[in-house]
C-alpha cells in the first residue's frame, strides 16, 4: 500500500513566507461576488437562473515564480551552467529529475546561518548508512522547517555551501531541496560575514555552484520532520512556465511500505 506525505507549504498571503517585496498577494472572490461575471456570458439571464444565485469562486494572485514551494531551474542562478552552456529554464528541466528515490539529511542541529561543508554531507550520509546514487533527490531538514509563516522564518536555518553542493552534484545528484527559504544560508547571516571579511565568494555560493554543474532545487519544503532518512521517492514536477527561472510544485513524498514511515535514525 502506498502512503503519500505532502511536503509542500500552502501558498498563503499575510504570513512571513518571504522577505518584504516578495510576499504573495491573494484576492478571494466568492460565489456571491462573481454572479454578475457569470451572467455576462448569458444575456437575459438573472441571478434567479443560477442555483443558489451563485457564480463561481475564483482567486486573483500576485506572486513570483518563487512563491510557495517551488522548483528552481539552473537559469535562476546564472545565465550559464555546466561551465558555459546556456542555463536551462524551468520548462526545459528533464522530467526524470523530478521523480526519483530520495534521501533526507538532518541538519536541524546546525545553528542559524551555518554553512554546510562537504564533511557535514559525508558525515550525515555515514550516520544514516547511505551511499548516493545518480539522480537521487537529496533534501535537507533545517531548523527553519517548523518556522514557516513566523517572523523568524527567513532568517532561520543553515544553508548549503558551494563545496557541499558540488559534493552532491559530483555524485550524480541533480535535484536537491530544503525546508528553508533558500538553499543558501539566510542572507542576514551571510551579510554579517561579508561585512567582516569582504569575501564576495560567499554571496549565494550554493546557488552559484550551478554555474559549474547545472542542477535544480526545491525551496520551502514542509513536513520533512515526518520523513525517514531513506526509503521513499519524491515527486516534484514544476508548473511549466515558459522561459522562467522557477515553477511552483506540489512536492510529495511517496512510500511503498507504510511501515517505513517514521523510522528515521535519531540523533
Amino acid at each position: 500500500m502506498r502512503t503519500l506525505i505532502d511536503i509542500s507549504v500552502p501558498l498563503q498571503a499575510g504570513i512571513a513566507s518571504d522577505p518584504p517585496g516578495l510576499l504573495p498577494q491573494i484576492d478571494y472572490h466568492t460565489h456571491q461576488d462573481t454572479a454578475e461575471d457569470l451572467l455576462a456570458f448569458f444575456p437575459g439571464a438573472t441571478r434567479a437562473d443560477l442555483p443558489g444565485g451563485e457564480g463561481w469562486a475564483i482567486e486573483r494572485v500576485s506572486m513570483t515564480t518563487h512563491s510557495g514551494t517551488h522548483l528552481d531551474a539552473p537559469y535562476h542562478y546564472a545565465s550559464t551552467m555546466d561551465n558555459g552552456r546556456r542555463a536551462i529554464t524551468i520548462d526545459e528541466v528533464p522530467l526524470e529529475w523530478c521523480l526519483q528515490p530520495a534521501v533526507k539529511l538532518d541538519f536541524r542541529h546546525f545553528p542559524d546561518g551555518y554553512v554546510v561543508t562537504p564533511y557535514d554531507i559525508d558525515a550525515e550520509l555515514a550516520r544514516i548508512g547511505h551511499t548516493l546514487s545518480p539522480l537521487e533527490i537529496v533534501v535537507v531538514n533545517t531548523a527553519a522547517g517548523t518556522r514557516y509563516g513566523q517572523d523568524s522564518y527567513v532568517s532561520t536555518g543553515c544553508g548549503i555551501g558551494r563545496e557541499a553542493t558540488l559534493r552532491l552534484l559530483e555524485q550524480g545528484v541533480r535535484l536537491t531541496g530544503t525546508d528553508a527559504w533558500s538553499w543558501d544560508a539566510p542572507f542576514v547571516h551571510t551579510a554579517q560575514r561579508y561585512a567582516q571579511h569582504q569575501d564576495s565568494s560567499i554571496i549565494w555560493e550554493g546557488h552559484k555552484a550551478g554555474r559549474e554543474t547545472g542542477y535544480c532545487h526545491i525551496e520551502k519544503l514542509h513536513n520533512l520532520e515526518q520523513l525517514p532518512a531513506t526509503g521513499f521517492e519524491i515527486s516534484c514536477f514544476p508548473v511549466k512556465v515558459h522561459a522562467a527561472s522557477a515553477g511552483w510544485t506540489r512536492a510529495i513524498a511517496i512510500f511503498d511500505n507504510t511501515d517505513e514511515v517514521g523510522l528515521e535514525p535519531q540523533r
